[in-house]
């Protein structure tokens, strides 16, 4: 994503006000739609936090002003006409007032999102501590031993393609993409910092 200049954008198509959708950084889940005057993306690209222009207000408001459930930048672009931006955002709490992870639902991220999704929650259970948690009980058993249940659960995969049924493979890949995210995160690294590993590597 490149981000947009203001002088880039088509401030007059919109009265002043172009629409702002937001996106989870790392699941790309949609959050929120909001609209953005030239002050409000000046003020979210100075200070990484996403600020709308309230047309209820009449005034810019900052995302998480009264909730603290700010929206910290991590990108920004315009589309192809320039008349709409998209914010790529990394949010702290709910971003829907009803208390939903997103404006539209609170299905949560699907798909391959939800991988990342998953990074943060094994990330938040290692964070907590939860003796109840097999999350942690296996992180502190140590690296060698969440290495070992990766090693493990790759055999069990190799095997269910070779011998088992399709149900029976995806339960066991399901196993090692758990176990992987859990070895990665006990080696304080995440998903995310593999996945930049394969992008460089497609883009060669």
């Amino acid at each position: 994503m490149t981000t947009p200049t203001l002088d880039q954008l088509d401030w007059k198509k919109g009265d002043g006000l172009l629409p702002a959708v937001v996106q989870d950084a790392d699941t790309l889940q949609v959050l929120m739609l909001g609209y953005m005057n030239a002050e409000a993306l000046r003020q979210t690209l100075a200070t990484k936090r996403v600020t709308f222009f309230s047309r209820s207000k009449n005034r810019l408001w900052t995302k998480g002003e009264t909730s603290g459930h700010f929206l910290d930048l991590v990108d920004a672009a315009a589309d192809c006409d320039n008349d709409a931006i998209l914010i790529k955002a990394r949010p702290h709490g709910p971003t829907c007032h009803r208390g939903t992870t997103s404006c539209f639902g609170d299905r949560g991220a699907s798909g391959v999102g939800f991988l990342a999704h998953l990074d943060q929650v094994v990330a938040g259970r290692l964070a907590g501590g939860d003796e109840k948690s097999y999350t942690v009980r296996l992180a502190r058993e140590g690296v060698n031993r969440v290495a070992q249940k990766v090693g493990e659960e790759g055999v069990e995969t190799a095997l269910a393609a070779a011998t088992g049924t399709n149900e029976q493979l995806a339960g066991e890949a399901a196993d090692l993409l758990y176990h992987l995210i859990v070895l990665l995160q006990v080696k304080k690294l995440n998903l995310g910092e593999a996945l930049s590993v394969l992008e460089a590597r497609h883009r060669k």
